[in-house]
């Protein structure tokens, strides 16, 4: 086996080949489903244990029996030696398991302090919370990550990446023995990822077993010791990091490797689909211009804080822009709400499809017609033959993995529910698609799947406006590149000639690129 080029984490050996927790022949059933069928999987003290697999794979489920979330049907946890079962994610912790949620579980209206220490707050004399120690105790954990708020703020007025940082505080009250990091940086900006991986070298030098779920094989190869694969719900195989790369991962993952067809994007433009002008937000962006043509793929590239979704929100109506104008079609169009954007074509895959994508409590049949209720509607009454058509119409043509219709939209995966979002604004039949980090949290097979119905969207005669935080996403699927830095476009790129170093000088505010690089809608 060839050694993967990533570079590896300066603590890559456990304290000992014993495992600090074993996971035996585990089966979890829903309705409808097998989960998990006789899964293995342990974890050292002191190792970062990757466990990977597309989504729907098993491997949220698997941690969940460990954490105490769900009961097995089947199999044994051993912890130390000794078999444990958990009625409940309180005896799990108890026992040193501890969680580190995907699904931010925070209480919005409680403070950062009162959320790290949920279900164990300082109580002093007469039974009353210790706010002077509860706070005090907080400021010192804050402080060990970093974080640039205090423990006094309301999460409901943190960043989704200030709330993951609170998550990750939560798991440090705790003396751990094993600590499930599940997807921990798909909402950090760059500043904020290496602080977690100091936390996580810190925890292996203290010895404490950490399983580590991501889809970005970067991060798997900079901090595991091994990887293990689940696909469909079954173990499928552990390698040792050292010994394997990206491509034998991947193959284990989806039973084929993966190339970015960059000749399969699209070619043929026509005119204008999207002109901005000058468009501007104060204090937000500033004289922000480029055009999409119908058939064109656009992406957007930039840091976290660039500018890029607030200009996707302002041609959407979410935002109502300072100065400028937005042209659809070749006319200037007044878009004062969302509603005006979808009656002009304009339809917004979000970039947090659980908040703003998804009602996470209804089923996928009626997530999926959400959007255009008036084509399956008739005198203010659903018609369900309708909207059974429609769901099924997507569901086929989108790969979307369910039981049922019936089953809620909380329940899918990542990719899944993605899938439902676009298969949602795709039922609107827009002129302009706007996808704001279409691929966040989603494992390389539904990537791949994705980046292929963007390209055949725009092939279709789509325009296309991709925002994307993930530099082989824009470069892969986009004819063109706008990069912004800093609330403004800094370049325009031509997508198959530009380079990485270009790119990155573009989006930091460093160097001007070059003008050559540069085109002209």
């Amino acid at each position: 086996m060839s050694t993967a080029t990533v570079s590896h984490h300066s603590v890559k050996h456990s304290h000992d080949s014993t495992p600090v927790l074993s996971l035996v022949d585990i089966t979890k059933r829903f309705p409808g489903v097998v989960a998990l069928n006789k899964v293995n999987f342990d974890v050292r003290a002191g190792e970062v244990h990757a466990l990977l697999g597309e989504n729907g794979a098993g491997k949220s489920t698997l941690m969940k029996v460990l954490a105490g979330k769900h009961q097995p049907n089947g199999g044994q946890i051993i912890l130390d030696g000794q078999e444990k079962s958990f009625e409940n994610p309180k005896q799990a912790k108890k026992s040193g398991i501890v969680l580190i949620h995907q699904e931010q579980s925070l209480v919005p209206e409680m403070t950062v302090a009162e959320n790290i220490y949920l279900g164990s707050l300082p109580l002093k004399w007469g039974n009353r919370v210790d706010w002077k120690k509860l706070h005090g105790d907080s400021s010192e954990i804050l402080e060990r990550l970093k974080c640039t708020f205090t423990s006094r703020e309301m999460v409901s007025n943190l960043s989704i990446a200030k709330k993951q940082m609170v998550e990750i505080a939560r798991a440090l009250v705790f003396t751990p023995k094993v600590v499930v990091f599940d997807e921990p940086t798909a909402s950090l900006t760059d500043h904020e990822k290496p602080v977690l991986y100091d936390i996580i070298q810190n925890l292996q030098e203290q010895g404490v077993g950490i399983v580590y779920i991501s889809h970005r094989m970067d991060e798997i190869f900079h901090l595991s010791q091994r990887i293990s694969v689940l696909r469909d719900g079954e173990y499928n195989g552990t390698l040792n990091t050292a010994d394997t790369n990206e491509d034998e991962v991947t193959k284990l993952m989806i039973g084929r490797s993966l190339e970015l067809d960059h000749s399969s994007k699209p070619r043929d433009f026509k005119e204008n689909m999207l002109e901005l002008r000058n468009l501007t937000v104060n204090g937000v962006f500033e004289d922000v211009s480029f055009n999409v043509r119908k058939g064109e793929i656009v992406g957007m590239y930039g840091l976290v804080g660039a500018g890029r979704s607030e200009v996707a929100e302002t041609i959407f109506g979410l935002r109502t822009p300072s100065a400028g104008e937005i042209l659809l079609d070749g006319k200037v169009a007044s878009i004062r709400s969302s509603h005006d954007a979808v009656v002009e074509g304009i339809a917004l895959v979000p970039e947090d499809r659980k908040d703003q994508g998804l009602i996470l409590g209804m089923n996928c049949r009626d997530n999926m017609t959400l959007a255009g209720l008036g084509t399956v509607s008739s005198m203010g009454f659903m018609q369900t033959g309708a909207e059974r058509v429609v769901y099924d119409k997507y569901q086929s043509a989108m790969k979307i993995k369910t039981p049922s219709w019936r089953q809620k939209v909380g329940n899918l995966s990542g990719g899944n529910q993605q899938k439902i979002v676009i298969g949602k604004w795709l039922h609107t039949h827009p002129k302009l698609l706007i996808l704001d980090e279409p691929t966040r949290g989603i494992d390389v097979g539904s990537k791949a799947e994705i980046h292929a119905l963007i390209k055949e969207l725009a092939c279709t005669g789509y325009a296309v406006l991709v925002i994307s935080s993930e530099m082989p996403e824009v470069l892969g699927v986009s004819n063109r590149i706008i990069a912004m830095y800093d609330g403004k476009v800094t370049a325009e790129f031509d997508g198959d000639s530009v380079s990485e170093d270009e790119l990155v000088q573009a989006i930091t505010g460093m160097v001007k690129p070059s003008p050559s690089a540069a085109v002209t809608g």
